[in-house]
């Protein structure tokens, strides 16, 4: 499993796409590294112990940052808080 954080919600100037997130991933610095992790499944755990699960789409942008698309969206609570690659 490999460590990642949640930075944002994908968003434009003025929508907000409420199951897709952006990820940055420990240890990936550029998008050529981001390949590997495209298709693999992603979870969240709420407080309460449920697990949100996603998939990772694409990479967004050239700093190692990827979009997952989660199965329903997640809280604003999530942002900024560990996520799992499975």
């Amino acid at each position: 499993m490999t460590k990642a954080k949640v930075v944002q919600f994908r968003r434009g100037r003025k929508t907000v796409t409420e199951r897709h997130f952006l990820i940055e991933i420990e240890g990936v610095n550029k998008r050529e590294d981001t390949v590997k992790f495209i298709g693999k499944e992603v979870s969240w755990k709420t407080p309460s112990g449920k697990e949100i699960k996603g998939v990772i789409a694409a990479p967004h942008g050239n700093k190692g940052v990827v979009r997952a698309i989660f199965e329903k969206g997640l809280p604003g609570q999530a942002i900024s808080t560990q996520i799992e690659i499975q």
